[in-house]
């Protein structure tokens, strides 16, 4: 069993699951979903004023997702702690669902990228108003995981892991393959709005790890989305690193261009799972069973 810790937490699974041997087109179609967590709290007091609680949501369905696995194995070493430990166990094969925005994303991309979380990115309006813009899903390779980062990380905790700087910096760094999946729920964006969002966040990005503009590699990115590109609600868009630091971009299936550079898949992966992210509850998950995945032996 594998623990996400969070509080509050929230995952939920949709109704009709699509099938396992849909296209990507059907797998990433919304549908309702209910929230079936129920959630028990206990909280006991430790010695000399410490006091230690843990909230525990347990969802009692398909008790064999990858995200929970070995949940056990992420207790805190250290008792006098404060702990909030959120356990949701559903199929290993289901989808997982952003809860905010309704989209679905396959635990599984491809035959090797696990689901480690998700999140929802909003753009504010003038500062008067927040929109939708896109659902997201991040997902890692979990034997490049445990081969670049196990010798480092693998005996420490959950929660040291996700208070440690250097671990964020490591799984952004080593040439872990990862995806960010991205699934338009805002029906007027289009695709020059991608192009100037891009444009400013992984440009400030750039700027921030090698203290120049790197105009050139920032403008080699956002010229892939081309005008003739249209991002209708549902379209998908990955933003996948493969080994080498290339990083591909493909929007619904189709290859629009690849860029092999370290610098680059960094600064993308940041604004997912860095400092600042767009969803820090995505970024928590995505640490967490990261952790996980670390404690598999």
């Amino acid at each position: 069993m594998m623990m996400s810790l969070r509080f509050p937490f929230l995952f939920s699974q949709p109704t009709n699951l699509p099938g396992s041997g849909s296209s990507a087109q059907d797998n990433h179609r919304t549908t309702p979903r209910p929230r079936f967590s129920a959630t028990f709290a206990a909280a006991t007091a430790a010695s000399i004023g410490a006091a230690a609680a843990a909230g525990v949501a347990v969802v009692s369905q398909n008790p064999n997702h990858p995200f929970f696995q070995h949940a056990a194995n992420l207790l805190l070493p250290n008792s006098s702690s404060l702990l909030w430990a959120s356990v949701s166990l559903a199929d290993g094969s289901a989808p997982v669902v952003e809860p905010k925005s309704g989209v679905s994303f396959p635990a599984v991309l491809g035959s090797s990228l696990t689901l480690l979380g998700v999140g929802l990115r909003k753009k504010s309006i003038l500062g008067l108003k927040n929109i939708d813009v896109y659902a997201f899903g991040v997902y890692a390779n979990g034997d490049d995981v445990k081969k670049f980062l196990s010798e480092k990380y693998g005996n420490l905790s959950a929660f040291e892991l996700k208070n440690s700087k250097d671990f964020n910096n490591d799984l952004m760094e080593a040439d872990i393959s990862m995806t960010v999946r991205l699934q338009i729920v805002y029906s007027k964006l289009s695709i020059k709005s991608i192009r100037s969002a891009y444009e400013e966040s992984v440009g400030s990005r750039l700027q921030k790890f090698s203290g120049s503009d790197n105009k050139e590699l920032l403008q080699r990115f956002t010229s892939q989305f081309k005008d003739e590109y249209k991002l209708p609600r549902g379209s998908l868009v990955e933003l996948s690193k493969e080994p080498g630091y290339v990083l591909k971009t493909i929007i619904d299936g189709k290859e629009i261009g690849s860029i092999e550079s370290k610098l680059l898949c960094r600064s993308i992966l940041d604004l997912y799972i860095g400092e600042d992210p767009f969803d820090r509850r995505a970024k928590d998950d995505v640490d967490l069973n990261v952790a996980s995945l670390l404690q598999q032996k």
